[in-house]
């Protein structure tokens, strides 16, 4: 299985390169625009290094799935269209929750930072994913549905299949697709998701679909010219720096953090959260200073 799974990581490195050698040409031979290389081969650096990383924490995280599978409260067999359609339903909904809370609680943002830290939207972004998924607990959001008798197997390939189609959501080749806009999770929708404009944060959680955001408020339409990246960017093309540089920070605000819940908000509140500054307190001096600057 080790092999197999070296063996389709490869494919994929390669699958994508080719797609985004593609895009570039078109980029530069078409539209007359320059293409970050050197920023897209941090993205490919970033990539390799995390399918090595997967070889190891694929097994662990895979376990605890099937772990959860065991204590399964039935057996839910997909085997019909009715089925199919309400476990699809059930991963994006899970899909959309973790991709929600990976924005809003910072332990899990430490990781998901490494894939809004690029400063640039192409193809060669999609393979730019943290390499501490595993630490963050990502997979605890999809072991309720093998808890409710779905099999493992069907949760990784569905899995599999969702961060597949995402990858071509990671252009600007492509526009808006008509009536398409209202349920998938589009190019036009994701370019979105990755912008620091004040009004594109946190917006557009969804996987292969977008009705949950139009469901709990979460949409928002690409209305205006996207800025990518951080809204404090990171500029930076050494592979460990872009997939530590959240975690350095954390663990910096951490040290001074006085008492456990200003340690618990630095690390699961929102991220850039900061303990509140408490008022001076009103004295007798200050009173009596106010009282003497009323007089003049």
């Amino acid at each position: 299985m080790e092999t197999a799974t070296h063996w389709n990581n490869a494919v994929f490195l390669v699958f994508l390169a080719s797609v985004v050698a593609l895009e570039a040409l078109w980029l530069i031979a078409v539209r007359k625009k320059k293409f970050p290389w050197r920023e897209s081969l941090a993205n490919f650096s970033v990539a390799i290094i995390k399918r090595l990383i997967d070889l190891v924490t694929y097994g662990i995280a895979g376990g605890l799935v099937f772990w959860a599978y065991e204590y399964r409260v039935m057996t839910i067999t997909v085997d019909n269209l009715a089925t199919g359609i309400v476990y699809f339903l059930l991963f994006e909904l899970a899909y959309y929750w973790h991709h929600r809370w990976a924005h809003k609680i910072r332990w899990l943002w430490a990781t998901h930072s490494v894939h809004h830290s690029a400063n640039h939207m192409n193809l060669s972004v999609a393979a730019r994913l943290g390499w501490t998924g595993l630490l963050s607990g990502g997979v605890l959001v999809f072991m309720p549905l093998a808890v409710l008798g779905f099999h493992p197997l069907l949760i990784f390939v569905t899995l599999a299949i969702s961060l597949f189609y995402q990858v071509f959501l990671h252009t600007e080749l492509i526009g808006k697709l008509g009536p398409l806009e209202w349920f998938l999770n589009t190019p036009s929708h994701h370019r979105v998701h990755h912008g620091s404009n004040s009004r594109y944060l946190d917006k557009n959680f969804g996987g292969v679909l977008i009705i949950y955001d139009r469901l709990f408020a979460t949409f928002a339409g690409e209305e205006e010219k996207v800025i990518y990246g951080l809204t404090r960017p990171l500029f930076s093309y050494n592979p460990v720096i872009i997939a530590f540089d959240e975690w350095v920070k954390m663990f910096r605000d951490l040290r001074r953090a006085q008492g456990i819940r200003q340690a618990f908000g630095f690390l699961f509140a929102r991220p850039g959260w900061r303990p509140r500054v408490k008022a001076p307190e009103f004295s007798e001096v200050n009173a009596g200073a106010n009282a003497e600057t009323k007089k003049l």
